[in-house]
């Protein structure tokens, strides 16, 4: 059972949502008017998958985690073999994707990813569990996100490219850069990682920077909804691509598992930062839709940003 300040039972004992629970249609009305002039920019990287090339290893993610897939059941290529039209000359493409997404490419969590002892987000059986999914918290209990959103654009804030591979973002840092933190808001925080693997994928693979212990607990007690980043674990890592941190204050367990508040990983923020630079204030319109995965421990997005 968790026993620092959490939300476990805030919501109702049968709660699935966590923080998402602020985002009430009022809510999310007030959060529309961030939008000033209706630019709409993908804070998503793409979806590269192969079998007999290097397409995947072009776009960032962690090692040794399975690569997106993406296999075509029929192509031009049969055709040109003698396949077939589907009638009267009619042609067509057929694609599937396979994606494991933490790690690999832009993603949400569901509150049933990680946890501690033999309970999930707010007491809810890790038992249940299985193989098959997780019958509580799963990602399919999120439906949408639509939110007011605040970029913490560190590296910009600190006049560098992308933070140094050890950096924690403290609590006092981000308050440095944005106190008007609200609830229901969606906390976006840039670290400019991604932008390593370009230059090298050993670097990147190097660590990361990412959020301290008390930046976490800072944006718990701001209520926000979400917290989503370009990083791959919201959290710093090492060069073993694990945390630091002990299970007290390890991200995920302060964020996703005390306060249910779901993370969206591996972010693409450069254009929103970029156009951030120029505007006068840093919130806008957030909305991010995960796939209906029944029981999935968490889904591939598409977040968009709404200027």
């Amino acid at each position: 059972m968790v026993t620092e300040p959490n939300n476990w039972g805030r919501f109702g004992p049968d709660d699935q949502r966590g923080t998402l629970n602020l985002l009430t249609p009022a809510t999310v009305l007030a959060a529309l008017a961030s939008a000033a002039t209706g630019q709409v920019i993908s804070l998503a990287m793409p979806l590269r998958g192969a079998t007999s090339s290097s397409a995947p290893t072009t776009v960032p993610h962690l090692r040794g985690r399975p690569l997106p897939q993406h296999f075509m059941s029929v192509d031009g290529g049969d055709y040109a073999a003698g396949t077939r039209p589907v009638g009267a000359g009619l042609r067509m493409a057929d694609d599937a994707v396979i994606v494991t997404c933490h790690g690999t490419t832009t993603h949400m969590d569901a509150l049933c990813h990680m946890w501690s002892g033999e309970e999930i987000y707010n007491g809810h059986p890790a038992a249940r569990v299985r193989s098959y999914g997780a019958a509580r918290c799963g990602i399919e209990t999120v439906g949408g996100v639509v939110a007011r959103a605040v970029l913490f654009d560190v590296p910009r804030h600190l006049g560098l490219d992308h933070l140094p591979v050890d950096l924690r973002v403290s609590g006092d840092l981000l308050r440095e850069i944005c106190d008007d933190v609200r609830p229901g808001d969606v906390a976006v925080v840039r670290t400019g990682w991604p932008l390593v693997w370009d230059s090298s994928p050993e670097d990147y693979w190097s660590g990361q920077p990412g959020l301290s212990a008390d930046a976490g607990r800072w944006l718990a007690s701001r209520d926000v909804a979400m917290v989503a980043s370009d990083n791959a674990a919201i959290g710093g890592l090492n060069a073993r691509q694990l945390a630091d941190e002990g299970l007290e204050d390890d991200l995920h367990m302060i964020l996703l598992w005390r306060h249910g508040i779901h993370l969206a990983e591996m972010l693409w923020l450069e254009e929103l930062a970029a156009a951030c630079a120029g505007r006068t204030g840093g919130d806008f319109v957030f909305v991010a839709a995960p796939l209906k995965i029944e029981g999935g421990t968490g889904s591939p997005i598409n977040p968009l940003a709404i200027l």
